[in-house]
């Protein structure tokens, strides 16, 4: 639930913890006259854009800086397209504001924020869910926000909240201690990545003397001695108006709404001082902070895991220094898409599998992180030679000014679109204010952009990327020793004495919850168009003019289910390798085409259907689809590129079988489903081995049919002349004969507990998943299965499982149920993270719960808030053009009506009491379920059942 912030690969760091809904889908040359048709269509719809530009003449043209008298920086930005908005609180503290023995304090007291305050003493994740918003907050480098999505007639509830914790929150002994064990299961997580690990020993020798070298989360170690005093004290140093940014972006009014806030957070008291360095419970002192260092030989990790990791990491300077720009181009050169220098020197020649990087930019410093995962069999001081050799290479002999226009073209294509939905906007905003010092960072910094040429880019290699600045660690994994995880599981049950407390009253929630306006206008509902062509080609077309953007979604029924039992990833195998060559382009032409218009197109394959995912400025759309049309008609599947992919899935299963929650996952749905069934089949090294080009062309042939295709386009386009487009690329897509069905066998339910636990030694964080067969999308009691999930565990913080397990005892990071129901089976899962030490304890304590609703059932309460919650976070997911366009899609994949887009919240709205517990009684199952935990030794040594 709570993260630290990861990055964009331009240009300052940004966390957008977005809690989308869980997906349920486990998911020849054209004829001359056919050619001359597409070139007219494209000219025509290129020449509708011809008045309009790539992007508004600024990200922030219409955004208001407001200063309260108390220090209170306001952001606010009208964006009138969907009814939402977003409010957001921006501290400025984070991790940079700690030194050893106190590192992660700010990210504890991120966690103890939700706790309450002296106004409202209950969890104020529940006061969010009751809201329907879509809230979670993140600690970083330079800051600490919370966010909350939520209908436009709730922002003044969501300022009340927000104005409460800013300056009432309270700091119980019992809650500290509940939340620290929550904190450490959270770090043992990402102590179970190599990566991790090798980047946190690798940042204490480039910031030896500043708390950018500390881990953002912090260490167990100190987390283990806060005390409540030290939080409080930082709590009352750094939570004051005059050291946070508010952010408002949505559908508001701005006069109405700064009368509010003045009246919400005006009367809070500005702090002593300023906020700022040294005034947190320690830090290492500002003037130590532009000293970086390096070892001129590597850091070697020799330790437990699977997979050699190379990572190398150049001092940069801090956000607002000119060179940045110039530093982001060059890192789109070096090492964005098929075509660029490093993927070509390390990834094409087979040394490495996969190598990533990225420019960080903060308030103080930055740095450049390159990031290898090395072949199979491949030495990293060989493939560092090689790196070294291909940067060198780019000093000596330069840049091309089409690299240049190119990197430059994509870096400001992936900033547009990362701008479409409101919460987006606002975590910009936010960024820029507090990493920068100026909302309008962003734009000045594309202005830069623009500007950078080749010389620029050679000149910032020189400068920066220089041998004698970097620092090189080798993540060398030992042998170890695996254990065999048997095919028998189990079947003792957990003998754990457990008695979970009355949960929380809804009536609790509700007496403090504020007051939300009444709507006053219905919210426009405007339906997709649907077009059927000669073929069996589906498309759906909803025009928005809100960005200069189109996001597309697809679905072919060519998913995992119709892999066969010995060549178990051939689904994939064929939808990865979609891009790499067809009749009339290699993989580098493609990948050169997309590149220069900066869009992407990508294939990602599931249980039931290969799902596509593209978007594209509106100006490109014709080539966007132009290349679609052609991997999916056209593709050859080069042999080259196909023992390419082989060598890099198989180092990818391996590192896969080393996460806990991988193998948790796999062992569960194995274990729930019988050898020969569709979802019984994974990948493994010997069916990956046995996968042939012939199998692959053959797959391809065999589903990859119009008539299994739906396509949805949602943006900036005219209908009538994007239909023309789309028949020109697609209709000439033949279809011979019946499309290969699947019929699904019946599945039973276990006759009693069924317990594994595999085990991956030296791993400090355990995975337990614990569930059965369930509904399908069309079983009638969907809607209340869904308002049943909800209360359950639809939430980590509001829910009857977040309730007990993570906030009351704090024995997991996360907690979440789940009715996945696709076109076929289902499947009802509760999934959770642990420390290995508590995981007996949280599975008897969910088996509980279940227990409890199952024999007892739920409130009316319940139900007409877990409602309110569905319905709103339904309508702002509407709001977003990726998930609207995702339902649009999946809506017609299930055969549903396309007014379900908006029937949808009236059929949970209609689901009563009644229903919910009869679902309640015939889907929970708490003595017939499969419970598998994975993860370190010390489990089997508990004899966790």
């Amino acid at each position: 639930m709570y993260e630290f912030s990861k990055f964009y690969r331009y240009p300052l760091p940004l966390l957008i913890l977005s809690l989308w809904l869980l997906a349920v889908l486990l998911l020849s040359d054209q004829p001359a006259h056919s050619q001359h048709s597409v070139i007219s269509n494209k000219e025509k719809y290129q020449s509708t854009l011809l008045v309009k530009r790539i992007m508004p003449s600024t990200l922030t043209e219409n955004v208001r800086k407001t200063v309260l008298e108390n220090g209170l920086t306001v952001l606010t930005k009208e964006v009138h397209t969907a009814p939402v908005v977003t409010v957001q609180v921006w501290y400025k503290v984070g991790s940079r504001n700690e030194e050893p023995g106190v590192n992660g304090i700010a990210h504890q007291l991120e966690h103890m924020m939700f706790k309450g305050t002296r106004n409202r003493p209950i969890q104020f994740g529940r006061l969010f869910s009751a809201l329907g918003s879509d809230s979670n907050a993140f600690t970083s480098y330079d800051q600490t926000a919370y966010y909350g999505t939520v209908e436009r007639n709730k922002l003044k509830a969501l300022l009340v909240l927000e104005a409460d914790r800013m300056q009432n929150s309270q700091i119980e002994p019992e809650q500290l201690a509940s939340e620290k064990r929550v904190v450490i299961s959270e770090l043992q997580g990402y102590e179970n990545s190599p990566e991790y690990r090798l980047n946190r020993a690798v940042m204490q020798v480039v910031f030896p003397h500043h708390a950018y070298g500390l881990p953002v989360g912090g260490t167990k170690a100190d987390v283990e001695k806060f005390e409540v005093e030290q939080v409080e004290k930082y709590y009352r140093n750094f939570y004051k108006p005059d050291n946070a940014v508010l952010v408002i972006v949505g559908d508001f009014q701005t006069a109405k709404t700064l009368e509010t806030i003045k009246q919400t957070f005006g009367k809070i008291p500005r702090g002593q001082e300023a906020g700022g360095r040294g005034q947190g419970a320690g830090v290492i002192s500002p003037a130590l902070k532009t000293q970086h260092s390096a070892l001129s030989t590597p850091i070697v990790l020799r330790e437990p895991g699977v997979g050699r990791l190379l990572q190398v990491v150049y001092p940069l300077p801090d956000a607002n220094q000119p060179d940045v720009p110039a530093l982001d181009v060059m890192d789109y050169i070096l090492t964005e898409g098929r075509n660029s220098r490093l993927y070509q020197a390390l990834v094409e020649s087979g040394l490495a599998s996969e190598v990533t990087a990225s420019v960080t930019s903060l308030q103080e410093s930055g740095w450049y992180e390159v990031l290898v995962t090395a072949g199979s069999k491949q030495d990293l001081k060989k493939i560092d030679s090689m790196l070294s050799s291909a940067i060198a290479n780019v000093a000596e002999k330069g840049v091309t000014s089409e690299e240049v226009e190119q990197a430059k073209t994509q870096l400001i294509a992936d900033v547009i679109l990362s701008n479409r939905d409101i919460t987006s906007q606002a975590m910009r905003l936010g960024t820029d204010e507090t990493t920068a010092g100026d909302y309008r960072y962003t734009d000045r910094y594309l202005a830069a952009v623009r500007l950078v040429r080749p010389t620029d880019v050679v000149n910032v290699i020189n400068k920066y990327l220089t041998k004698e600045a970097r620092t090189v660690g080798f993540f060398e994994p030992t042998q170890k020793l695996i254990t065999e995880v048997s095919d028998k599981p189990d079947s003792a049950q957990t003998t754990e004495n457990f008695s979970p407390l009355a949960p929380v009253l809804p009536s609790e929630v509700m007496k403090y919850l504020p007051p939300v306006d009444l709507a006053t206008d219905a919210i426009a509902q405007v339906l997709p168009q649907e077009f059927k062509f000669t073929n069996g080609l589906r498309i759906l077309l909803l025009p928005d003019r809100s960005t200069p953007t189109v996001t597309l979604s697809g679905h072919i029924q060519a998913g995992t289910e119709f892999d066969p039992d010995n060549k178990a990833g051939l689904a994939a195998f064929v939808a990865e390798n979609l891009l790499n060559g067809t009749n009339n382009k290699d993989v580098l032409t493609i990948a050169k085409v997309l590149a220069e218009r900066g869009a992407s197109l990508d294939f990602q394959t599931h249980r039931e259907g290969v799902h596509i995912e593209g978007d594209s400025l509106a100006e490109d759309l014709p080539i966007l689809l132009e290349v679609l049309a052609d991997v999916v008609k056209n593709s050859t599947f080069p042999v080259k590129e196909l023992e390419l992919h082989r060598q890099q899935t198989l180092t990818d299963l391996q590192l896969e079988l080393d996460e806990p929650s991988e193998v948790a996952r796999r062992i569960f749905v194995q274990s729930i489903y019988p050898k020969k069934h569709p979802l019984h089949t994974f990948p493994t090294e010997e069916s990956l081995q046995q996968i042939q080009r012939q199998d692959v062309i053959d797959f391809k042939a065999k589903h990859y049919r119009p008539d299994t295709t739906v396509l949805a386009l949602v943006g900036d386009f005219d209908l009538d002349i994007v239909r023309s487009l789309i028949k020109n690329e697609f209709g000439d897509w033949e279809v011979s004969g019946q499309a290969p069905t699947l019929k699904y066998p019946t599945v039973s339910m276990p006759e009693k507990i069924v317990s594994v636990n595999p085990v991956l030694p030296d791993k400090t964080q355990a995975v337990t998943y614990m569930g059965y067969t369930g509904i399908n999308r069309y079983d009638p009691r969907f809607h209340a299965a869904l308002v049943l999930n909800q209360i359950l565990g639809g939430d980590t913080l509001s829910s009857r499982l977040g309730a007990e397990v993570r906030d009351r005892q704090g024995l997991s990071y996360g907690i979440y149920s789940y009715f996945q129901a696709g076109k076929n089976a289902g499947t009802f899962l509760i999934e959770m993270q642990t420390s290995p030490e508590d995981s007996s304890k949280a599975i008897a304590s969910t088996r509980e719960i279940l227990q409890q609703i199952h024999q007892q059932g739920v409130t009316a309460l319940e139900v007409e808030t877990a409602k309110r919650t569905l319905i709103s976070n339904y309508n702002v997911s509407l709001a977003n053009p990726e998930e609207l366009t995702d339902r649009i899609l999946m809506n017609e994949v299930y055969g549903l009506d396309k007014v379900e887009l908006h029937s949808f919240t009236d059929k949970i709205q209609k689901v009563t009491l009644d229903q919910v517990n009869q679902a309640a009684r015939e889907l929970l199952h708490p003595d017939k379920i499969v419970v598998v935990t994975a993860g370190p030794s010390m489990l089997s040594e508990k004899n966790i059942r």
